[in-house]
């Protein structure tokens, strides 16, 4: 299966947001090369959250390009297998954590956002990423800073994005669906 049949494959049996969906799996469907960075039309990304639910923290990146602290994500890569294991790799190149998980149950949250010329949007695929137990990180080259934040300071640090995502993924973690 291609990284583009499986991004339909886990779109299609996404629950919620159906409008997002919808407007991902158009695009999709327009274009075959929807996955890549170079779609100038937009293209998918995947991104993780870190958590760390056992000490009630998450760790966020602060982007070397945006100045934005934002969850572990990006660009496709052709040996990507599927959308769970791009996010995974991303997490796990920038936050410098082996071990990660993904929370099982698929993505968490979609997100839109527009991104500067020559490309126009970034469909976002968001999962969250368990931490294992003694996680220690490590900085790479695509941040300015890596912190791990108790939940009630990502609002204060991070936009509404960031915001939503830990609260679905903190209702994933408790059972509860997400709304």
């Amino acid at each position: 299966m291609s990284l583009h049949d499986d991004a339909v494959r886990v779109l299609e049996t996404y629950d919620g947001r159906e409008e997002l969906r919808g407007i991902y799996l158009a695009h999709l469907a327009a274009r075959p090369d929807g996955m890549w960075k170079s779609c100038e039309a937009g293209h998918v990304t995947a991104s993780a959250l870190v958590i760390d639910p056992g000490r009630g923290r998450v760790l966020l990146t602060l982007h070397k390009k945006l100045g934005m602290w934002l969850q572990m994500g990006g660009h496709c890569e052709p040996g990507d297998a599927s959308l769970a294991a791009a996010a995974l790799r991303e997490a796990t190149e920038e936050s410098g954590i082996p071990g990660l998980t993904l929370l099982p149950g698929g993505p968490v949250q979609l997100d839109r956002h527009a991104i500067p010329a020559p490309c126009h949007w970034h469909l976002d695929v968001q999962y969250a990423a368990l931490a294992p137990v003694g996680a220690v990180e490590a900085i790479s080259e695509e941040s300015l800073d890596l912190r791990w934040f108790a939940y009630d300071e990502v609002a204060a640090v991070a936009d509404g994005s960031v915001v939503r995502l830990l609260e679905r993924t903190r209702a994933a973690l408790s059972g509860r669906v997400p709304g």
